[in-house]
């Protein structure tokens, strides 16, 4: 189910606006990320409007393994929700991202955090990502970007969940 804050359904007919993280700690991490973002850029129907700073980070979930590279974009398309995931999904298998256990090593991982104010509910796609608020390699980069965007199911800013989320102190802003 796909709803907004104002209460209207999505149409692939408007472009929508949102937020995607990267993350990657296989490889060349930042060629990694450049990659993907060059890559996603690269059709008619989604553009890479700005990107936030490049943070290194501690592993979230499973910790014995390297240190991420994280980033948020933010973007512009007319593909619906779906088609996006599956242009992402695409673009990781593209890129070498092997099966392996979640949160486990990723030559690159992209999630969809924010799309405007739409709510979407699915089983393989949840919008807000689902974790968002728990973690802080997304946070962080996304708050730069907008930090007073309103999280559309918590009621509260990007900012506001920033400050209050664990693990800001294993994030590290590359030069």
């Amino acid at each position: 189910m796909i709803t907004s804050s104002h209460d209207t359904r999505f149409s692939g007919q408007r472009g929508i606006s949102g937020y995607l993280g990267f993350g990657t700690n296989l490889g060349d991490r930042k060629q990694n990320l450049a990659q993907a973002i060059n890559r996603l850029n690269d059709r008619p129907d989604f553009a890479i409007i700005r990107t936030s700073n490049i943070y290194e980070t501690e592993p979230w979930g499973v910790t014995n393994q390297p240190n991420f590279l994280n980033m948020v974009a933010e973007i512009t398309t007319s593909l619906d929700p779906h088609q996006l995931l599956e242009r992402i999904k695409k673009l990781e298998k593209d890129m070498g991202r092997e099966g392996g256990p979640r949160y486990g090593p990723r030559l690159i991982d992209i999630d969809i955090l924010l799309l405007q104010d739409l709510v979407v509910d699915y089983p393989d796609l949840q919008v807000p990502h689902a974790s968002l608020h728990l973690r802080a390699f997304a946070l962080v980069p996304l708050s730069e970007l907008t930090p007073d965007s309103i999280h559309p199911v918590l009621g509260e800013t990007i900012s506001q969940l920033t400050k209050r989320v664990d693990g800001l102190d294993g994030i590290t802003p590359i030069i």
